[in-house]
């Protein structure tokens, strides 16, 4: 099944031909990327490759880019915020951007401002489907965000993106300054997920754990998609053994 634009109406996400600059600096160089339902697509590569201009491209965060965005089978002609979390698309960001005074409660329900904004009222159901996923977070529900641990802040901004019950979440660097076995914690929970029905695109600088969960992966050296294949053959691939999975990535 196709649709007018001649992609696969199965497709959740379908990134064409993209380009981002900064002034006269090229950042992205004529990306193209695809997420299928209940999959996870991972982005790989070192600090400063674009990973997160990727990520904030998609999601409409700016506005000089070049190429097209195909959320759901359709073409996003004007990428807005907005618009891309009503659709389903949600990003959980690198800094998590919690709101540190109010409790782990009231940021869940931030998260799902925009479904009560068009009329939804299941708040609550939600929100015990995401203490479901992070029992901890149901046990520090009435603490002040900002005094929560670096990995349950890492939760509690993963079930504030799921109280949009998005179709595509998008995680920038959800392993950043957390201990190792915090980590192994955060990619077990990322890989459940795939259990609720919502695709992910994974952006991540911990290599080997990224790909140990994802089904497709693409490497992005300075702007430039550098590879791709499913997961399980980048793995073994010499290129992504020597420069990511060395002895700096066998945690």
């Amino acid at each position: 099944m196709k649709t007018v634009s001649g992609l696969a109406a199965e497709s959740i996400l379908d990134v064409l031909d993209l380009s981002v600059a900064y002034g006269k600096v090229e950042a992205l160089h004529h990306i193209n990327l695809r997420v299928a339902p209940g999959q996870i697509v991972t982005v790989i590569g070192p600090n400063g490759a674009g990973k997160t201009t990727l990520l904030s491209a998609i999601m409409g965060l700016l506005r000089k880019t070049r190429g097209e965005i195909h959320f759901l089978g359709d073409r996003q002609r004007d990428v807005e915020v907005e618009r891309m979390v009503a659709l389903g698309m949600n990003l959980v960001p690198e800094k998590r951007e919690l709101f540190a005074e109010m409790s782990v409660e009231d940021n869940l329900l931030l998260g799902a401002f925009m479904r009560h904004r068009i009329g939804f009222r299941d708040q609550r159901e939600t929100m015990q489907d995401v203490f479901g996923i992070f029992p901890r977070l149901k046990e520090r529900r009435t603490q002040h965000a900002g005094t929560l641990s670096g990995g349950e802040r890492q939760m509690l901004a993963v079930g504030r993106a799921l109280m949009a019950k998005p179709k595509l979440l998008m995680l920038d660097e959800p392993s950043l300054g957390l201990a190792p076995l915090v980590v192994r914690e955060i990619f077990r929970v990322i890989a459940k997920l795939r259990q609720t029905g919502v695709s992910i695109l994974l952006v991540e600088q911990n290599a080997r754990a990224a790909l140990q969960i994802a089904d497709y992966a693409y490497v992005l050296e300075t702007g430039e998609i550098a590879l791709e294949g499913p997961s399980q053959q980048l793995i073994g691939d010499p290129k992504v053994v020597q420069s990511y999975l060395g002895l700096g990535g066998k945690h």
